[in-house]
């Protein structure tokens, strides 16, 4: 059977057309959460959510609950308890380490001491793009409607917040409770990615296409349609080869992400404003 007709067979089953559907709808969302990473500058993000997702799924399974909704749940709760302990942008990173090593604590503990079956808590961070299930396309649909309006109603605040902290604050922008806000979003889209390529992949669906869309934009606006747009391409290119190849699909995402973020960085920095030019020359003057 060739390829064609093999990827043509495998979307007739559900599983598939559920992992499809996952990935087109992470595609309009999850790249915004890799540029409000890229902007506040909160790398760490990524680990520390996957560490919470971890005591959020032991708790789940401690209790008879649903895990992934328990590590969604605690993501939330994460993301909004995070920004008061930092007092600065530059604040936030140490706060994301601190919360990371307590979250793994915790959820080392609470496996050791509830008994539970801790290899089934780690499956699941390793995620299963086939186990895609209707209330994570749910939850997934929400983010890839709420991340774009929230940029749409607030663009000027979050082109100062993620341009400058402080500038945003003398602009009078309500900073620390939009940090909240984009913190719980990002928490949330994490922990959501978990069942498409696992917590230690996410980075295909999140920092690959916002890293390679802010060489090719020159606004907020634009570098997130360009982050929107790769992560249509690299998301449907990457499944489909996947599908026609018999690969697991979460390595072949991250390989062509990260592809496309190479080719973007090999275009020579004076064609491609930085980002923080973009961001600067995008903001409309309060005066």
């Amino acid at each position: 059977m060739s390829a064609l007709g093999q990827v043509g067979d495998l979307l007739q089953l559900v599983p598939v057309q559920r992992a499809g559907a996952g990935l087109l709808l992470s595609a309009l969302g999850l790249p915004i959460v890799g540029v409000v990473i890229v902007g506040l500058d909160i790398m760490p993000v990524r680990f520390a959510m996957m560490h919470v997702a971890l005591l959020g799924i032991a708790a789940g399974q401690l209790l008879g609950l649903d895990p992934v909704l328990c590590a969604l749940v605690a993501c939330a709760l994460a993301g909004a308890g995070v920004a008061p302990l930092a007092r600065t942008a530059d604040g936030l990173s140490g706060a994301m380490g601190l919360l990371m090593s307590l979250a793994i604590a915790a959820a080392l503990l609470m496996l050791a001491l509830s008994g539970v079956n801790a290899n089934g808590a780690f499956a699941l961070l390793w995620g299963s793009i086939l186990a895609v299930r209707p209330a994570d396309l749910a939850v997934l649909g929400a983010l890839a409607v709420a991340l774009p309006a929230l940029f749409v109603w607030r663009r000027r605040e979050l082109s100062l917040l993620l341009h400058d902290r402080e500038l945003a604050l003398c602009s009078g922008v309500a900073v620390q409770r939009l940090t909240v806000l984009l913190l719980v979003l990002v928490a949330v889209a994490v922990a959501g990615a978990i069942r498409l390529t696992g917590a230690l992949l996410v980075d295909a669906l999140t920092l690959l296409p916002a890293l390679a869309a802010r060489r090719l934009g020159r606004s907020l606006v634009s570098i997130t349609l360009w982050a929107i747009g790769i992560g249509l391409v690299v998301n449907v290119v990457g499944f489909l080869a996947s599908l026609a190849w018999d690969l697991p699909p979460g390595p072949v995402l991250v390989l062509a992400a990260g592809a496309v973020a190479l080719a973007a960085h090999l275009i020579p920095e004076r064609r491609t404003p930085s980002w923080r030019e973009p961001a600067a020359s995008s903001v409309p003057s309060s005066h």
